[in-house]
């Protein structure tokens, strides 16, 4: 599981509860990931097929849950800021629908539920056509963050 750890919740979130805005870690940026929108609400990212294919030519799908936790931690991540918290990933399952060879894939979070302890986060991963890659759920303990 993802753990965002509290020092980097903490690196951008003021104790005033100002949402935490997005950092991207070392495999975010070897996978080429670009956030195009972060809100509690909902967390829109692209990734390049190129770069993230298996040896048979189509995207890997590790690499589509890798991507698919990571925008569903920070979703919860956001959310987790506004309480003064932070969130770690406890659950992630996924169902692969189809595969790209090509192109670009957008990744987007929405909440199924946001708690005081526990978020419910349904993750969409689509092609450039708009058809269904594949798609995560991913659960998150809400933390206090250490000082």
């Amino acid at each position: 599981m993802t753990a965002l750890s509290p020092d980097a919740a903490a690196r951008d979130t003021t104790p005033d509860a100002t949402p935490w805005k997005i950092v991207l870690g070392e495999l975010d940026e070897k996978m080429g990931v670009k956030i195009l929108e972060e809100s509690v609400e909902r967390v829109v990212a692209t990734m390049p097929v190129e770069g993230n294919r298996q040896s048979f030519g189509l995207l890997h799908g590790g690499a589509s849950l890798a991507v698919g936790e990571a925008v569903g931690s920070w979703a919860a991540v956001i959310h987790a800021s506004t309480l003064g918290k932070t969130a770690v990933g406890v659950d992630v399952s996924a169902t692969h629908h189809r595969s790209a060879r090509e192109g670009q894939i957008t990744i987007t979070a929405t909440p199924i539920h946001l708690g005081g302890t526990l978020t419910t986060h349904e993750v969409l991963i689509t092609n450039d056509a708009g058809q269904r890659l594949c798609t995560l759920r991913i659960t998150n303990l809400l933390m206090d963050r250490k000082r």
